[in-house]
């Protein structure tokens, strides 16, 4: 569902797209490694109001080239799909994409509208609804796209119908309901759709077992936040040093002293390797090349190399770069979100925003560890406020979890009803945020900011 955030949506006379403005959010997608590899853009809008020249918009919605005729005013719903356009050409998006391909849901005004030919080819994947209408005017639309380089997506498959045969001539990609598909089914259509030369992605799986189950039947992507989710399995995600983060960070929240963090570090070899690349960094430059672990230590900072180990605990045990680890990306765009929102809240200082960030970099630290996420946040020596956020989504931290748990999602809905609860905080500074939070995580060499790439 594509969906806008409209500034003024009653004025539609004379009006232009520079009126309307869309809100954005995305969605990681994985390849069979494990890896990002793209994200799916979910885009807001509330429904346009019906005008008094409803039926001359029925007519444009049938044929959406008519609103190209010299003289002729754009239709709202044209309005509308400049205005999605103009947003995905922004900056903020740009940087939220962390330099992979976008999947976004396009309409058929968006489709028919020739601002559509400013969005790179290389990056952004258009998906076409089950729900389209499909005509000869489209097909031709979409044959001339293609003819661009564009390339199509069928999104939300569930079984093969009219709308699926017409357009699979034309589309890439297949993005299959996995929660609502026949199991029945989908080995079938997998096989026939691999065979002809489809690649699939499996949507909807928020279950290691889904995930599991949809990469042995062939699937090359896969969306949801399986990965995110406490396991029983210990295969995944294990790595040498993660015990040694946790007492890195006990110590750390004791306000030890150099010489304590120093002989702490100095049993973990891997870690003085990580510290030492972060304080030689161009973000930390001291004016001359750090050469010995308290120099890092004192260039870095306790408060930097605290937020550095912390995000380090997601980082996957094999040899990744960080703006390509999903889940630690998505704990740090979190506990920067976090981090961010409660700064825009009254009376917020900084204890408020590092207890944020705090609350939204251990929102899932079970993922990690196994077992129960309390007992985790214990051995953290995480505050009363934190844990009640996290565990039972109490108080102003608990809300604002809940936003952007809703926002990763694209549960815009949820989003409204949270906001009135978050004033002065609306939906579209909430995805404003997010992108923002997002551009941050991704950014391999931030190490300044405490993330940094890290090459074992």
């Amino acid at each position: 569902m594509t969906t806008i955030a409209i500034e003024n949506p009653s004025h539609t006379g004379a009006a232009d797209d520079a009126q309307l403005n869309a809100s954005f959010a995305r969605q990681p997608i994985l390849n069979r490694d494990g890896m990002l590899c793209g994200y799916e853009i979910k885009v807001r809008a509330p429904e346009l109001p019906v005008s008094a020249d409803s039926d001359a918009g029925a007519a444009s919605a049938a044929d959406p080239a008519a609103d190209a005729l010299p003289g002729r005013a754009p239709e709202p719903a044209q309005l509308v799909a400049r205005a999605v356009i103009r947003g995905l050409m922004q900056g903020n998006v740009r940087g939220a994409l962390t330099g992979h391909p976008a999947y976004v849901d396009v309409s058929r005004e968006m489709l028919f509208d020739d601002s559509i030919q400013h969005l790179p080819t290389d990056r952004f994947m258009f998906e076409l609804s089950p729900s389209i209408l499909v005509d000869d005017a489209l097909i031709e639309r979409i044959v001339k796209l293609h003819g661009r380089r564009y390339r199509f997506v069928l999104d939300e498959v569930t079984q093969p119908d009219e709308t699926f045969a017409r357009l699979l001539p034309y589309a890439e990609v297949v993005k299959i309901d996995f929660t609502r598909a026949s199991k029945a089914l989908l080995p079938k259509l997998t096989s026939v759709l691999k065979s002809a030369g489809k690649l699939l992605i499996a949507l909807g799986l928020d279950a290691q077992s889904d995930f599991e189950e949809a990469h042995a039947l062939g699937f090359d992507r896969f969306q949801g936040y399986f990965f995110a989710r406490a396991q029983t399995s210990t295969t995944r995600r294990v790595s040498a040093p993660r015990h040694a983060l946790l007492n890195l960070l006990q110590l750390l929240s004791g306000d030890p002293t150099v010489a304590q963090l120093e002989a702490e570090l100095k049993l973990n070899p891997v870690l003085v390797m990580h510290l030492m690349k972060l304080a030689n960094s161009s973000g930390l430059a001291v004016g001359h090349k750090v050469t010995t672990l308290r120099e890092a230590i004192n260039a870095t900072g306790t408060n930097r190399i605290a937020r550095w180990t912390q995000l380090l605990l997601y980082a996957d045990g094999r040899k990744v770069a960080l703006e390509d680890d999903p889940l630690l990306q998505l704990a740090a765009t979190r506990a920067r979100f976090m981090e961010l929102a409660i700064e825009r809240l009254p009376e917020a200082g900084r204890d408020e925003a590092d207890a944020a960030f705090l609350t939204g970099v251990f929102s899932f630290v079970d993922a990690v560890f196994g077992g129960s996420l309390e007992s985790t946040l214990n051995v953290l020596t995480l505050s009363r406020p934190i844990q009640a956020g996290i565990l039972h989504r109490q108080g102003v931290l608990g809300l604002l979890l809940t936003a952007v748990e809703a926002l990763e999602r694209g549960a815009w809905d949820e989003l409204d009803a949270l906001c009135a609860r978050l004033q002065p905080l609306t939906v579209e500074e909430i995805a404003l945020l997010g992108l923002a939070a997002g551009a941050w995580a991704g950014v391999a060499d931030r190490s300044a900011e405490g993330l940094e790439r890290i090459e074992d």
